[in-house]
């Protein structure tokens, strides 16, 4: 089993293309240390020619031009890719908003869950993707073979369930940056990533908004977990003048504190330890920083586009 990070940065990618924080302004500039990044999205795949995408970011276009893997093979049809899924985690724009990319008439297969799908079937710019081309199908809660658009199998099979997170901000009705529309219930889903044949399995979670007694059983042992970065304080935000949510308002837990992720998985047992989903706003993005230096202490790492595991 392979799998690669093709985007490590939250919604807006960074640099953001509106930011000028002073990270966003250090990724332009060319600061060392401080690495442009496109937005979530990983690629796993069981064989090394189907590849299964979980997530499809506004940058698919720009990662699958960075990832030959995700190429049309030189001998392929004039018309062809080696994507043969894609598995959605919830409705955040930056998770969907690349299927619109994927336009092309191409067969593959989408996954999600009833609400994420119900999201798609409400907005008809997604018809632009024929079902009976792009076939829809239901990801449930637990063990999942994942197949191309045709039925067969890719070799990849996820185990699905639901983590704590927030339903997508278009959908919600209120402007009051207060309000509360977190959900338990499937509107964001993490994923066990495995497959025949695999030494140990990688978890997928790039957005959740906290940790609880069941994410911690389910976690333990796990090989590797890519798991939510995107603040690494809770009014990180707030505190850069950029906007008025916290963390936790957006679904996404912080990094550091006492009900941080680190401290909440500290004593979890697991192989690599890797943030993904990453804010242009986070300090981990800047390589000197002491935040980066403190999440390294901890055992953990700063993931990056292109960064590759085998399994």
């Amino acid at each position: 089993m392979r799998v690669k990070i093709i985007g490590s940065a939250a919604g807006g990618g960074f640099p953001q293309w509106n930011c000028n924080y002073r990270l966003s302004r250090a990724a332009r500039t060319g600061t060392p240390g401080v690495h442009p990044r496109t937005q979530s999205s990983i690629a796993a795949s069981a064989d090394g020619t189907g590849w299964v995408l979980f997530n499809a970011s506004p940058d698919i276009r720009q990662q699958i031009a960075q990832t030959p893997e995700l190429q049309p093979a030189a001998e392929a049809p004039l018309r062809s890719t080696p994507i043969r899924a894609v598995v959605l985690t919830n409705a955040d724009i930056d998770h969907i908003a690349g299927l619109l990319s994927l336009r092309e008439r191409q067969p593959f297969a989408v996954y999600a869950s009833a609400q994420v799908l119900a999201t798609l079937e409400a907005n008809s710019i997604f018809s632009v993707l024929d079902p009976a081309i792009v076939p829809r199908r239901l990801a449930p809660m637990g063990e999942l073979a994942i197949c191309d658009a045709g039925s067969h199998e890719t070799g990849v099979v996820v185990d699905v369930f639901p983590v704590p997170g927030k339903i997508a901000l278009y959908l919600e009705q209120s402007g009051d940056p207060r309000a509360n529309f977190s959900s338990d219930t499937g509107d964001t889903i993490g994923v066990r990533i495995t497959g025949a044949g695999s030494h140990g399995a990688v978890f997928y979670i790039p957005g959740c908004a906290r940790i609880d007694a069941a994410l911690r059983t389910r976690l333990a042992d796990a090989a590797c977990l890519l798991f939510d970065g995107t603040v690494y304080t809770d009014d990180e935000m707030i505190a850069a003048s950029v906007g008025q949510k916290t963390g936790a308002r957006m679904g996404h837990i912080a990094i550091s504190g006492e009900a941080g992720s680190i401290a909440g998985l500290a004593d979890v047992k697991m192989g690599r330890r890797i943030f993904v989903h990453i804010n242009n706003t986070n300090p981990v993005l800047d390589e000197n920083s002491a935040e980066h230096a403190a999440v390294k202490a901890a055992g953990w790492e700063v993931a990056s586009d292109g960064m590759e595991m085998d399994f």
